[in-house]
């Protein structure tokens, strides 16, 4: 199954009673394994989790840690790019390099890459001490 097609698969299972936008989020990695998520959206606003932190949950759950490819998928008029905190949480797990392609459900795509959507990165490099 292609990336693509994972997301939009997983797309139909999100919990979005409240905005009616449900997102698909398929993640590839270094294994060549493929986690998806959907956003799963909660009454009490803000404690919903969006599709690619599902997907990373899952990911991170499975005992893998290392990002090669991405894909996110909603039914909105130009490709979804993912939310700050996720840029940050697919940093974690991806180098700048990673491919990212945003899309639509009527096939619009956007290919970018981890580093291009969140430049200046926050790493653990920021961490060490001199």
């Amino acid at each position: 199954m292609s990336l693509k097609d994972a997301a939009l698969a997983v797309r139909k299972n999100a919990h979005a009673p409240y905005s009616n936008f449900q997102v698909g989020a398929a993640l590839r990695t270094a294994s060549g394994n493929i986690y998806v998520g959907c956003n799963v959206e909660n009454v009490a606003y803000p404690e919903g989790t969006c599709a690619e932190a599902g997907a990373i949950a899952a990911m991170v759950a499975a005992g893998e840690r290392d990002l090669a490819e991405v894909y996110v998928v909603a039914d909105c008029p130009t490709p979804i790019p993912p939310c700050g905190g996720c840029r940050q949480k697919l940093k974690e797990f991806g180098d700048g390099e990673v491919k990212v392609t945003l899309g639509t459900t009527d096939g619009a795509e956007t290919e970018t890459t981890i580093g291009t959507l969140l430049p200046g990165a926050f790493d653990q490099g920021h961490m060490e001490r001199s």
